[in-house]
């Protein structure tokens, strides 16, 4: 899924995804332990003298400038190390998650993922131990002076791959992002609306844009996970961000049978009703749908920042960007936090050459040729070259990270918990379940998880 703000309000932007610090060498694939953990004295970074290395590398950097900033690294890095040449598989987020098991336990396994850091994906890779710590190159790299705990702590895990946001650093994410709302500006402007700062507000937009014969939101949702983020922007709205937090990050206590998450669900299923979402989103892929909107079929779609570079080539001028309204809660709350992180497979003979590449695809020269290719740098970045789309998607980490705005994916919650919401959105929206079966599934699961049943 993937995604810059001013320097002097770094600290407060990642704060605000700080709601989530050795191991023991196994085989890949044997269950209860982490993989292997180069200690930083054993650490080599003059990679010019380790001779000739293909570095295998498996990435979801393919839409337009994720596409532009991670070739032109990989050429830079090529052009530093000749004695490397970097074989590269790259695949669509879904098909990324949908292989990288089997990819990374085969007889021909990557050196370098991209790995998602939820539970699901990461936190099982840990458990069996099928990718090495990094804490020996962090010390190395200095990675833990670079990226702030909080940056890191997004792909930190217990040795036993339980505990998400504590313990050893398995991956480097090279941007962050914010779930907010791209529109359509002279679509809005001739309708004769503001962006919509309330929930009442954005509703009333949403009416007039289904009045003026106008899509009020475009959405796609048959690749499932699209609906983590149209949901989560409507529960948003309506769910304490502490609330959120504890549901994201699997914390006992929480519940998602509430007042509060019972309105968030009301909510997402009176918007289908009302017809305000496209017809038939499950059957609509989440590329066409953002693509149909780039062609100015919506007022509004509800989307990560990885998108910034494509629909600003589209639209131009015409394309804006806000964050989430404030709904009942009386506070901003905005999903969100950083790309998929690349990480280093148990598997890989070339562990300090794909450090080496880690390192230099995460660098500050590589933050600007991020920011320049139009995302969204985790770190640093150039705010006084931004302009247009790329200056509203800046003010907006801006703003999430001074308001502690951000909240997780709702799919961290627990190991299967992505197959499972993903599944539950698609059958609210199609009618198919009641709010108290929607939220009775969930909360089935999530509360079978934090008790250890």
């Amino acid at each position: 899924m993937t995604r810059i703000r001013p320097a002097r309000t770094l600290g407060a932007g990642l704060a605000a995804a700080a709601l989530l610090a050795t191991t023991v060498a196994c085989a890949p694939g044997e269950e209860g332990g982490s993989g292997t953990e180069t200690q930083s004295e054993d650490v080599t970074t003059d990679i010019s003298k380790v001779g000739d290395v293909t570095l295998t590398v498996w990435d979801q950097e393919v839409r337009g400038g994720q596409a532009e900033q991670i070739a032109a690294l990989n050429k830079a890095f090529q052009e530093k190390y000749p004695n490397v040449t970097i074989d590269r598989t790259k695949r669509s987020f879904t098909d990324l998650q949908r292989t990288l098991r089997n990819a990374i336990t085969s007889d021909d396994a990557p050196d370098v993922v991209q790995a998602n850091n939820g539970r699901t994906d990461m936190g099982a890779f840990v458990k069996n131990g099928l990718l090495q710590s990094l804490d020996g190159y962090a010390e190395t790299y200095g990675w833990t002076e670079r990226f702030p705990e909080s940056v890191r702590s997004l792909a930190t895990y217990s040795d036993d791959g339980a505990t998400f946001g504590e313990g050893s650093l398995y991956g480097l994410a090279q941007v962050g992002e914010l779930v907010g709302v791209f529109y359509n500006k002279s679509m809005l402007a001739d309708l004769g609306l503001e962006v919509p700062k309330t929930t009442a507000d954005f509703e009333a937009a949403l009416a007039a844009a289904k009045d003026a014969g106008e899509l009020p939101i475009q959405f796609g949702n048959l690749d499932g996970w699209p609906g983590i983020h149209d949901y989560g922007f409507v529960q948003n709205q309506f769910v304490p961000r502490d609330d959120i937090r504890n549901l994201g990050f699997g914390r006992e206590g929480a519940s998602w049978t509430t007042d509060e998450n019972t309105q968030a669900a009301d909510t997402f299923s009176k918007w289908v009703d009302a017809g305000y979402f496209t017809p038939e989103f499950n059957a609509v892929g989440y590329d066409p749908a953002w693509q149909d909107f780039a062609q100015g079929n919506g007022l509004f779609l509800v989307a990560g920042t990885w998108l910034q570079a494509d629909l600003e080539d589209a639209m131009g001028e015409d394309v804006g960007f806000f964050l989430p309204p404030v709904g009942e809660t009386g506070e901003l709350a905005v999903t969100g936090g950083t790309g998929l992180p690349f990480s280093i497979t148990e598997a890989s003979d070339d562990a300090d050459v794909a450090a080496a590449y880690i390192d230099f695809i995460t660098s500050d020269e590589a933050m600007q040729m991020i920011q320049d290719a139009g995302n969204l740098p985790v770190v640093g970045g150039s705010p006084d070259q931004a302009e247009g789309l790329a200056a509203e998607v800046l003010d907006a980490w801006t703003t999430a990270g001074e308001d502690d705005a951000l909240v997780p994916y709702l799919d961290y919650a627990t190991p299967d918990f992505y197959d499972l919401i993903t599944a539950q959105v698609q059958e609210l929206g199609a009618g198919q379940v009641s709010t108290e079966e929607f939220l009775g599934t969930l909360e089935d699961e999530y509360s079978s998880f934090v008790s250890g049943e």
